[in-house]
């Protein structure tokens, strides 16, 4: 045993190790791009067909993993074929924002001022508004659903997006890394059978949301004249314009642009132990 483990010691490289974190690194972020996408359910069913696969050579299915093999043959141009949009859209995204780049920890702290200072404005204007601000679950089927902006976060824009009297004003507005992606798209509506009647289509939307994905939402309520955060299927009520600045500065963690890349690994490293602990 100690003669094994003394082999294994000897022939390890840091450099191996380096290798092995370069490829989980990429492949991470590589999932977190299509998640929540059509994407992510195809490279779902390519997975339970490649389970499929190995099954039925296990269990001598011929006629099945015959089928099967013919598939995997040609899995190469099936994927480009299957994944030609969402590739382009990821190598879009990577050339505009490489991995390691995010927005910047005044650049979010703007985008939330913008934000909480155009919800105020509708809210006592009685205008109804939908704003959604993606996190780590990929929203881009929603951002197709609309019309594509990509723009800066500005209280005016929203404000003239979400007026009665723009073609666009009905449905939601998108806000991914920093930026206005899409305004007037559509989101599914909550499933819950419990909810409060007294909701409309635009609180149930703002639930839906928030219950398949973990963005947030600021819904202004037409009907009440106040403005809601929705997060995790539940909405807090009637915030000023202080308090939404404080919830949004929180639940985006605004300091984390500060941190050091070493104090990131760490902590992550950190709760990766814990929950094998």
């Amino acid at each position: 045993m100690n003669e094994i483990l003394s082999n294994i010691y000897s022939s390890f490289r840091w450099i191996h190790l380096l290798d092995v974190a370069i490829v989980a690194f990429i492949v991470y972020r590589i999932l977190l791009l299509i998640r929540g996408t059509r994407a992510m359910q195809m490279l779902t069913g390519l997975g339970i067909l490649g389970i499929g696969f190995f099954l039925s050579f296990r269990l001598n299915l011929f006629t099945t993993h015959w089928l099967l093999s013919y598939f995997f043959d040609h899995v190469i141009l099936i994927v480009i074929v299957l994944f030609q949009d969402d590739l382009r859209r990821a190598l879009t995204h990577v050339g505009k924002n490489p991995f390691f780049a995010s927005a910047s920890d005044e650049e979010e702290r703007e985008m939330v001022d913008e934000i909480a200072r155009a919800s105020v404005r509708m809210a006592k204007e009685r205008i109804g508004g939908l704003i959604v601000i993606e996190r780590e679950t990929g929203l881009k089927n929603f951002i197709d659903t609309g019309s594509q902006l990509d723009a800066r976060v500005k209280a005016d824009l929203m404000y003239s997006i979400f007026i009665t009297s723009s073609p666009i004003h009905d449905g939601a507005v998108i806000i991914t890394g920093g930026r206005i992606a899409a305004a007037g798209c559509f989101l599914p509506l909550s499933k819950d059978p419990n909810i409060d009647k007294k909701y409309g289509t635009r609180h149930r939307a703002a639930l839906g949301i928030t219950e398949d994905t973990d963005a947030i939402v600021v819904l202004i309520s037409e009907e009440a004249g106040e403005a809601h955060l929705v997060k995790n299927g539940k909405i807090t009520t009637n915030l000023s314009e202080y308090e939404l600045k404080q919830s949004l500065s929180v639940l985006l963690d605004l300091s984390r642009s500060q941190m050091k890349l070493q104090k990131r690994v760490r902590n992550w490293l950190n709760i990766v132990r814990r929950e094998h602990d």
